[in-house]
């Protein structure tokens, strides 16, 4: 099976630097909206036979042109929606974005133990996200698309994904309509094929401006990680 896990495009609270994870949360920008655009074009070369969104609007809204192309539905899942806020939902400062980042990456180093403040910690999380990716390896079909959310995507990766980590996931961002390929013969050990920290329509589509914390590098990694439009292995 092979994944294609690809991030939202961009919303106001991205542009805003808010930890909004409410259901059904914020539409698309402008800039969004050319981000979904671009999408199927950049995946023609891809035989996709399934197009997946969460339960959040941005992520369904950035589906819509693929899906449409390909004449097939969008079919919502739950399990795929981004790592809740709790607590911390809406700030914008430093402090809270960092708690969650961090915490959100040591689930995917193995510490399952943390929770973020008022919400889940990692074995909620991943029973959930496990559970949307085995409804979708359930359908049989080859190569899906999956639109989700940064940080899910970034810690169910490189939890799940022979040869990264979390310290990988806390030095390669994933802006908004990044994404993360990979792929498995048995929907339980994956490999990661491509991870696309930019747009997958181009880097014209990058906003540099913006402060969105889920495409967020920590700190220590900040200072020591380049950050490439994408990385192969």
């Amino acid at each position: 099976m092979r994944l294609l896990l690809i991030r939202h495009g961009q919303t106001p609270a991205n542009v805003l630097g808010r930890l909004d994870t409410h259901k059904p949360g914020p539409r698309l920008t402008a800039l969004g909206a050319q981000q979904a655009a671009a999408v199927p074009a950049a995946l023609e070369a891809e035989r996709i036979e399934g197009v997946f969104a969460s339960t959040l609007i941005r992520t369904q809204l950035t589906a819509e042109p693929l899906a449409e192309r390909l004449g097939l539905e969008v079919t919502v899942l739950d399990g795929l929606k981004e790592i809740e806020a709790g607590d911390l939902e809406d700030l914008t400062d430093a402090v809270s974005v960092e708690k969650y980042l961090s915490t959100a990456l040591a689930w995917a180093d193995g510490d399952l133990a943390p929770r973020i403040p008022g919400g889940h910690d990692g074995h909620e999380f991943f029973a959930r996200f496990d559970a949307g990716v085995a409804d979708i390896a359930a359908t049989g079909v080859a190569t899906v698309a999956v639109f989700t959310h940064g940080m899910a995507i970034r810690c169910w990766a490189a939890a799940r994904c022979a040869g990264i980590d979390g310290t990988f996931a806390a030095r390669n961002q994933l802006g908004n309509t990044g994404m993360v390929v990979l792929e498995s013969t048995d929907a339980a050990s994956w490999s990661m094929i491509e991870w696309h920290t930019a747009p997958i329509g181009g880097q014209s589509l990058r906003d540099a401006t913006d402060v969105d914390p889920f495409a967020e590098t920590l700190p220590d990694a900040r200072r020591n990680a380049e950050r490439p439009s994408s990385e192969r292995v």
